[in-house]
């Protein structure tokens, strides 16, 4: 009787096994995505800097860490460590007009979607109409980030700013989303109702293994408008961003004021350093468990490619982990912004 062929582990482990790929990342085997985007749907093999930043997570479960990792891989930076997002957040705040006209095109979602898929950034962030607008389209091709609250110019809240909760985490999972993105406004008199939400919403998103972004800005009847982006009161916001649970921490690039006066005797006294934009950004990025969290700096209002390039080497340069650049990038001609974010990039990555 003919014995059957011996099999070992390894020649079964050697063979080509078919993995099923979901329905929504079906059409990257014959769409004409940018390669990095086709690549990243079907193979991703974390890098050590990747590897170095998740293990700073330690409580997240797999499924949060998954969804790091993916906006970590993801695009042109992938598996640097550094990141680059489009976020399209500015038409609650800022309204329709003031926010796309000077570049028509932007009216459209789709519009915002491609340019980030192109450009090859990180993730796209956005409210929930905006996200569900290309959910379809673009299912799959590039992470994205809920905004799950926004404000409005229309109110008017000078002392007391907060922002309506416009999205669920529900709504999170529902379109395919990575993270959602909440803003607190500290020195605001409504600042501990909106970090009560923030705990129970980031409960929430990290027990179904989404990531929590945290867009940190100083504002309110407790801080002055030169406050608002203070070295100290930055850094302090930050820290309050850390503090919350978020993984993701978005402020603004501070100024080398120091605005509280407590606060400003200790950075005299124990010599924190606030000479260049650099140390400043270095000294946020402590200020978040000593890099164990991503921090990643507003672009604010559109302004010239040089201050938008030395900001960016600032932040390489004081550890920070990229930008989350809108309007700087969707008010511009297409072509334009493509060509800015391709610089940007290519500082991040240390050619420029």
């Amino acid at each position: 009787m003919r014995s059957p062929p011996s099999v070992s582990f390894e020649s079964v482990h050697r063979r080509a096994v078919p993995i099923y790929v979901p329905d929504q990342y079906q059409y990257a085997r014959n769409a004409k995505l940018p390669r990095s985007t086709s690549r990243g749907l079907r193979h991703m093999k974390l890098t050590q800097r990747v590897k170095k930043i998740l293990a700073g997570y330690e409580s997240d479960n797999p499924g949060t860490k998954a969804n790091l990792a993916r906006i970590l891989m993801q695009g042109r930076l992938g598996g640097t460590g550094k990141v680059v997002i489009l976020p399209v957040d500015q038409g609650f705040e800022h309204g329709p007009a003031r926010s796309f006209a000077p570049n028509p095109p932007a009216y459209d979602p789709h519009y915002h979607w491609q340019l980030a898929i192109d450009a090859g950034l990180s993730a796209f962030a956005a409210p929930l109409g905006m996200i569900e607008a290309g959910a379809a389209t673009f299912a799959g091709s590039v992470p994205t980030i809920l905004k799950v609250n926004s404000a409005n110019s229309l109110n008017g809240e000078n002392d007391a700013p907060t922002q309506a909760i416009t999205a669920s985490v529900g709504d999170a999972l529902r379109l395919g989303c990575s993270a959602i993105g909440y803003t607190i406004y500290p020195g605001s008199q409504q600042a501990y109702g909106m970090i009560e939400d923030l705990r129970e919403l980031s409960e929430e998103a990290k027990s179904v293994g989404l990531a929590v972004v945290v867009w940190s800005y100083p504002r309110g009847a407790y801080v002055s408008k030169e406050g608002e982006t203070a070295f100290d009161i930055v850094s302090y916001a930050a820290h309050m961003a850390a503090l919350a649970g978020a993984h993701i921490i978005k402020v603004k690039l501070p100024t080398d004021q120091l605005s509280l006066p407590a606060a400003k005797k200790v950075y005299e006294e124990q010599k924190i350093s606030a000479a260049t934009l650099a140390d400043r950004v270095q000294h946020v990025v402590q200020s978040c468990f000593e890099g164990r969290r991503i921090v990643v700096f507003s672009g604010g209002g559109k302004k010239g490619l040089d201050g938008l390039y030395d900001e960016a080497r600032a932040i390489r340069d004081g550890g920070g982990n990229g930008s989350i650049i809108g309007r700087n990038t969707f008010q511009r001609p297409r072509d334009e912004a493509i060509a800015m974010l391709d610089t940007l990039i290519n500082i991040y990555k240390g050619k420029e």
